[in-house]
């Protein structure tokens, strides 16, 4: 049973940060392994390595920069002057949109944003507009992070003729992602169909000379801001990735960055009792056996972070959900991620994290300053909201504990752009130092590659069968039949195929008594 001398030896507090970190439940070691002290010695090394700007993404030579992003000091001279003059452009661009210099074509002021991106070009920005924005902000945000049509509709639909005084960001640093593309292109099309004039509502952040960096220079963009191969997408939140939309929503960006440069400050620190991250690090790898093999359950008690748990799922599984590690031997590493909020969770899968399998660990996140101003009693003794909330997020942690269920707490002592900052930043440094204790590439996706070069290929198959339908004007085929006409040997891709084409309206199905024999024609 934990007492209060382990509690006492297992908080780590940055009071300067409103920060600390309780890993008292954790059960880890009082004192590491020599192969644990030479894996934690290798992962310093390596923190002062990407820092100064040395090849950390061997796979596709890059050096790894999100950390100057709030200390252009520590970059090399061009990298800081560069980051510099971005954060300078993202500021006066949305200075000039929120004091009405940039208007809309109607001469009204920008009302809505519509971001349009993928993974970490959308991710970071949806959860700092939601952890930040204050209630009935001038400017609202509005995202595409997904190729559906039926969510993009659903956006132009409650738009509507808002669609008129709506600022569109299209982010994307190779300009070549499709799900962005396809976004791109179908509000185009949107504004084109209500005669609007879509170049005087767009920006684009991009790489400097990408498709979308050309495509908006020959189009007239409002403006184009830069990116760099450095900066990875689920690292970009402070980069223009997530300070444009930041600053045109009002909110105080250099206080962010502020709380993240704080941050990675204090994790800079090579001594495990006082750096924060590393000892976050060190429990992820104990708690599954520096193999991955309990799941991460992210609590946060606060709605305003109930996107945490989806932010950190791609920080962390596409960082550490690997196959090869740096020598090259099939590892297959990684950390399942996922969560809600409290005490919402309490009475949804909490049930089976205490009573069921036993294959994760809990970190519960509190914001200690729930609410501006007093709370009304909601019981006989006197308890607020916010009383009950901290009684179900200590009764939820003591209930786990007592189970045999792991759990760690961070604490925040208020939610504000600064403290928001400096989580960011402390699970972007664990994740760095856990990926040098299990000796990985954390910076690369080639998982993500494989599944792009997949849906090309499928793409490719559909675009033949639908041919094939519109030269021929089919009367009816099978999905085995148009296989052996197209030379497929698979025949359940092609099925597919098929029945996308028939819900898209392209052609007709005929249901049979199974899915072989389904026929399809014009």
């Amino acid at each position: 049973m934990s007492d209060w001398s382990t509690y006492q030896n297992s908080v780590i507090r940055y009071p300067e940060l409103g920060f600390s970190l309780d890993t008292s439940r954790m059960e880890a070691p009082s004192e590491w392994s020599n192969e644990m002290q030479a894996k934690i010695d290798r992962a310093f090394r390596d923190r002062a390595a990407i820092e100064a700007g040395e090849i950390m993404n061997p796979d596709e030579g890059r050096a790894v920069g999100h950390y100057w992003l709030r200390n252009p000091d520590l970059a090399p001279a061009e990298e800081g002057q560069w980051i510099r003059d971005v954060k300078e452009k993202v500021q006066t661009l949305a200075g000039k949109v929120l004091r009405g210099d940039i208007k809309a074509p109607n001469d009204h002021a920008f009302r809505h944003i519509l971001l349009i991106g993928i993974g970490g070009s959308a991710l970071g920005p949806q959860l700092v507009s939601k952890a930040l924005l204050p209630p009935n902000p001038p400017i609202d945000l509005y995202f595409f992070d997904n190729t559906d049509p039926g969510g993009m509709d659903d956006t132009f639909a409650v738009l509507g003729t808002g669609l008129a005084e709506t600022l569109v960001i299209v982010i994307s640093k190779s300009g070549g992602t499709a799900e962005t593309r396809n976004g791109m292109l179908e509000t185009e099309a949107a504004y084109a169909a209500r005669h609007l004039d879509f170049p005087k509502h767009a920006i684009a952040v991009t790489g400097e000379g990408s498709k979308l960096d050309k495509y908006a220079e020959s189009k007239g963009w409002i403006a184009r801001i830069p990116m760099s191969d450095w900066i990875g997408g689920r690292t970009s939140i402070m980069s223009a990735v997530g300070l444009l939309p930041a600053a045109l929503l009002g909110l105080d960006i250099d206080c962010f960055l502020e709380g993240a440069a704080a941050m990675d400050e204090k994790t800079r620190v090579d001594e495990v009792s006082a750096n924060a991250a590393m000892a976050l690090a060190l429990m992820w790898h104990h708690a599954g056996d520096g193999r991955g093999s309990k799941d991460m359950v992210i609590l946060p008690y606060c709605d305003r972070l109930d996107l945490m748990s989806k932010y950190l799922q791609q920080l962390v599984m596409e960082s550490i959900g690997k196959e090869h590690d740096l020598d090259g031997n099939v590892v297959n590493q990684g950390i399942a991620v996922y969560g809600n909020k409290g005490s919402t969770d309490q009475h949804a899968y909490v049930q089976q994290l205490r009573d069921g399998l036993l294959n994760f660990f809990a970190t519960f996140i509190e914001v200690r300053s729930n609410r501006k101003g007093s709370s009304m009693p909601v019981d006989e003794n006197g308890a607020t909201t916010g009383d009950f909330l901290q009684g179900f997020l200590r009764g939820t942690r003591n209930a786990l504990y007592e189970s045999g269920r792991p759990s760690m707490t961070i604490s925040l002592d208020e939610l504000n752009a600064y403290t928001l900052g400096a989580l960011i930043a402390l699970y972007e440094r664990a994740v760095s130092f856990y990926a040098s204790l299990v000796n990985i590439n954390a910076y690369h996706q080639p998982g993500v590659e494989a599944g792009k070069k997949a849906a090309g290929d499928f793409l490719d198959l559909l675009t033949r069968v639908k041919n094939h339908l519109a030269e021929t004007g089919s009367g009816g085929v099978t999905a085995e039949t148009m296989a052996q006409t197209l030379g497929e040997g698979e025949v359940e891709p092609v099925y597919h195929c098929l029945n996308h084409l028939a819900a898209s309206g392209f052609c007709k199905r005929e249901d049979g008594d199974g899915p072989g024999a389904d026929v399809f024609g014009c």
